[in-house]
C-alpha cells in the first residue's frame, strides 16, 4: 500500500474543500452534543457519504448530506451502542485493554459505514465485507492505517478545535483506503507480459 499517496490524497482533498467541511464538521459536532450523542452514528453515516461524493465526483459537502442516511438510524445506533459498552468494558479493566479493545474495532469495522451508504448493504452483510477488506494481505497494512486514524483523532480532540481539521482528514484518509481496497488491489497494478521465442526456421528458408 502506497501510504504517502493516501496521506496526500486525504490532505488534499480536505483543502480543496476545507470550507465546507469545516462547517460540516462543525453543524455534525453541535447535533451530536444537542442529541447526546445519540445522533452521532446516523450523521457520521451521512458525513462519509458526503465526504466520499466530494472524493468522487468533486462536490461540496452540505449540511442536509447530514441527515442523508437516516434510514440507518436504528441499525447504527443499536451496532454503536455495542461498541460503546464493549470498549467501556475494555477501559474498565484497564487502559491498555480499552485501547486494544478500540483498536480491533477501528481495524474491523472501518469500512461498515461506506459499505453501507455506498453500497447500500445490510449491516451484518457489510461488517462481513468490512472484515475480509481489512484482513486482506499484508495485513500490516491495514493496522498501519487503523493506528494513524486513532492517532489523528486522539490528536485532534486534545488540541482545541483541532478536531475541525482532523476528522475530516482522518476520514479523506479512510475513504482513499476504502477506494482502493473496493477495486481489489493493494498497489499500482502491474501488466505482466509473456515473450515467447521465434520459432525456428523451416527447411528451405
Amino acid at each position: 500500500m502506497d501510504f504517502r499517496k493516501h496521506f496526500e490524497t486525504a490532505w488534499q482533498c480536505t483543502l480543496q474543500f476545507i470550507g465546507p467541511v469545516l462547517l460540516l464538521t462543525l453543524v455534525q459536532l453541535v447535533i451530536v452534543i444537542i442529541s447526546l450523542g445519540i445522533f452521532a452514528p446516523v450523521t457520521s453515516a451521512g458525513y462519509m457519504h458526503s465526504l466520499l461524493r466530494a472524493m468522487r465526483e468533486g462536490r461540496a459537502p452540505e449540511i442536509g448530506d447530514l441527515f442523508s442516511q437516516m434510514s440507518l438510524f436504528f441499525s447504527l445506533f443499536l451496532f454503536f451502542l455495542l461498541v460503546l459498552i464493549c470498549t467501556g468494558i475494555g477501559f474498565m479493566l484497564l487502559i491498555l485493554p480499552g485501547f486494544a479493545v478500540a483498536l480491533f474495532i477501528i481495524f474491523s469495522t472501518m469500512y461498515m459505514i461506506p459499505l453501507m451508504t455506498d453500497r447500500q448493504t445490510g449491516l451484518m452483510e457489510s461488517l462481513k465485507k468490512s472484515w475480509e477488506m481489512a484482513i486482506r494481505q499484508p495485513i500490516t497494512d491495514q493496522l498501519v492505517i487503523s493506528v494513524a486514524y486513532m492517532v489523528i483523532m486522539s490528536l485532534g480532540g486534545s488540541i482545541p478545535f483541532a478536531i475541525l481539521v482532523a476528522q475530516p482528514f482522518a476520514m479523506f484518509l479512510i475513504l482513499s483506503v476504502y477506494e482502493e481496497r473496493l477495486a481489489g488491489r493493494s498497489g499500482p497494478r502491474i501488466e505482466h507480459t509473456t515473450t515467447f521465442p521465434p520459432p525456428p526456421p523451416q527447411p528451405g528458408q
